[in-house]
């Protein structure tokens, strides 16, 4: 620092820059425009200063530099120190897992996504590890070898990568070319796991074909009524008139998990109003067709209002595969309850069906059983081909999720003496009865070594893409037609990662440059 006339640190321009800093980290994470810092953040501050404060403090507050070029500056340098905590927190954990997928952004550059999760303080973080343009192709090769080469780059082990986590697509899990096989021959210990919630989805999409025809001929009902805005105003204004709680429809897109739901259900919701429109628009066939879908589209409505509720619970962070296989267990159960009790003509579970049965006698119940029965086997067969391993006894799960409550047995001969030295420590069950599962783990594998690293190869790695998903949303936010070329990586990472920069360490190390 140097020394003002009267030999007291000037710190003036010190607070002007880590004000700078604070103001494009703030920038970064509401996923803006690195200009608005000029165009909006400092007019208002300004503003506000000089109404409230007086122009004394204006006068301070327009040395903060906010040019364009200042924030990109400030968010790259913001995001190098994120990293730099992020990797020596990977380094210094025993083991680390990792998720990764691939989108098309705006620019038709396909960007990697790849997450981490490591130990850290007693417990499991989960953080953005870094993002890259494929800039030809997006076979696994390509994917292997930008992971290779960060991994290089910045001193990682291979060793001590105990999972990976992708979406289905051949590339990533193909069983001789896919990047989960290019990694296993760099550490053929690592878990290869495919998410969750795409085998969820993948196994939720087979409908028989009645059921099929219904959903297509919902869906061509609602681009009806959407697909033009004078259609989009007239039946707003319907909706108005008869006085509904929603005036819009919606559309669903495949990418996203709980539209088509949310898209079924409100379209049951305005039925009566669709079926109306439909008459004034003299869209006799379209009418016809959809009147007689009550008993379809009310099932449907029930389905996926089911499958939305299961998705919901397999999204999230800091889950593991145990929760996620019990999550999956439950509901292949609830499969098999369903279909005992339509089989008897209970309808109980489908609310919507079971209600209109109730009110419109005429519709013939052995058609409807016959028809439902149908669709819950091949859902079932559906879910148990896609996850074959829920309804299997692990005894080393078993383990994981209650080490007091386990037959040692059957575990593997290395682990079964330190098992019992757990299983008769009061105090790790006194532990254990109020941690977290994976803070119990952290806590307790340098006293049980061999059985905390077993149950740590388990609860670590990834069981789906979740964060990869939530990332990409934040990616179309961030890069926009205005915005395409702009490099993602160094934006994303301020706004995605709970890390906060060491601002103050940035400052110290930075010149003073008032005019930048």
């Amino acid at each position: 620092m140097k020394l003002d006339s009267s030999s007291v640190f000037h710190q003036e321009t010190w607070k002007l820059v880590e004000a700078s800093y604070e103001l494009s980290l703030l920038i970064a994470k509401a996923k803006k425009p690195h200009s608005v810092g000029e165009t909006l953040v400092k007019p208002c501050l300004l503003s506000a200063a000089n109404t409230v404060l007086g122009e004394e403090s204006q006068r301070k507050l327009s040395k903060i530099s906010l040019s364009d070029n200042t924030v990109k500056r400030r968010i790259d340098q913001l995001s190098e120190d994120i990293k730099e905590q992020v990797l020596d927190k990977i380094k210094a954990s025993r083991f680390f897992a990792i998720q990764c997928d691939e989108s098309t952004d705006v620019a038709h550059l396909c960007q990697l996504l790849v997450y981490s999760r490591f130990v850290d303080e007693g417990t499991v973080k989960e953080e953005i590890l870094f993002s890259a343009a494929l800039e030809t192709t997006a076979k696994a090769i390509d994917v292997f070898s930008k992971v290779d080469e960060f991994f290089q780059e910045h001193g990682l082990s291979w060793e001590k990568l105990v999972g990976v986590c992708t979406d289905g697509a051949p590339s990533m899990i193909g069983s001789r070319s896919g990047f989960v096989k290019l990694v296993k021959e760099k550490n053929p210990a690592v878990t290869g796991t495919h998410c969750v919630i795409h085998r969820q989805s993948l196994a939720s999409k087979t409908l028989p074909s009645n059921l099929r025809s219904s959903l297509n001929l919902a869906i061509k009902v609602v681009n009806f009524v959407k697909n033009s805005s004078l259609n989009s105003r007239l039946f707003a204004a319907l909706c108005s008139d008869l006085g509904t709680d929603y005036k819009t429809l919606l559309f669903h897109t495949e990418v996203r998990w709980l539209s088509k739901g949310n898209m079924l259900s409100r379209l049951y919701e305005l039925k009566d109003e669709v079926e109306i429109f439909l008459q004034k628009q003299k869209q006799d066939k379209l009418y016809e067709a959809f009147r007689e879908e009550d008993f379809q589209l009310s099932y449907l409505v029930d389905f996926f209002e089911a499958i939305n509720n299961l998705n919901l619970k397999l999204q999230g962070r800091n889950t593991n595969i145990i929760a996620h296989s019990d999550v999956i267990r439950a509901f292949t159960e609830k499969i098999h309850l369903w279909k005992r009790k339509v089989q008897v003509g209970n309808f109980s579970s489908f609310s919507h069906l079971n209600e209109l049965l109730s009110e419109k006698r005429n519709i013939e119940q052995y058609d409807v059983t016959k028809e439902v029965l149908s669709h819950l086997h091949s859902l079932a067969e559906e879910f148990m081909h896609y996850f074959p391993d829920v309804s299997m006894e692990n005894s080393l799960w078993t383990l994981v999720q209650n080490p007091f409550n386990t037959d040692v047995e059957l575990l593997l001969e290395s682990l079964q003496e330190e098992a019992i030295d757990l299983k008769c420590d009061s105090s790790a069950k006194r532990d254990f009865e109020t941690m977290k599962l994976e803070e119990f783990w952290v806590k307790y594998l340098p006293i049980y070594p061999k059985v905390g690293e077993e149950a740590l190869r388990v609860i670590l790695p990834f069981s789906s893409t979740y964060l990869c998903e939530a990332g990409f949303s934040a990616l179309v936010v961030l890069k926009t037609k205005q915005r395409n070329r702009l490099d993602v990586e160094n934006d994303l990472r301020c706004a995605l990662s709970s890390f906060n920069p060491r601002i103050s360490d940035l400052v110290r190390k930075k010149q003073q440059h008032p005019s930048h």
